[in-house]
């Protein structure tokens, strides 16, 4: 299970230092793709390969299906780390995700998240706010 926040720089070639706790359960193969909020979403390969399969479900004639895997597989991308332990994020998901220097890389249960450092702060600073009220409407348990 991935958790925790990591804070690393992303270097001018697109190179990242992917957390030492996260490298061997992501494993020698993992993708990365668009994720929500303007972040991208790291898979280990078996988490990939379950997502892809649900998402396979999904019906073809459904015109938000087409668009959310498309969106979703059309930016993926297979990864590995180097011997110094970064992955080489491609300049399109860089692009996307706003990626240029100080980045946050956290830990989501199943995946890992990349975030600019500033739009997380920003997306933390509002959901932050509304945490109890997020969790009364999602969670049937107490924490």
């Amino acid at each position: 299970m991935f958790m925790g926040e990591h804070h690393h720089n992303i270097d001018d070639k697109g190179r990242m230092i992917v957390p030492a706790k996260f490298r061997e359960e992501l494993g020698s193969t993992f993708v990365v793709t668009r994720g929500m909020d303007k972040c991208l979403f790291v898979y280990p390969e078996s988490e990939w390969k379950q997502l892809e399969q649900k998402l396979k479900t999904l019906p073809f004639t459904k015109k938000d299906a087409r668009a959310f895997t498309r969106f979703f597989f059309s930016g993926a991308a297979e990864c590995e780390l180097d011997k110094q332990g970064r992955v080489n994020i491609a300049s399109t998901l860089r692009s996307y995700a706003k990626l240029e220097k100080e980045c946050v890389i956290i830990g989501v249960s199943n995946r890992v998240e990349i975030w600019s450092k500033s739009i997380w702060e920003e997306y933390f600073a509002e959901s932050e706010e509304s945490f109890a009220e997020i969790a009364e409407g999602i969670v049937d348990f107490e924490l």
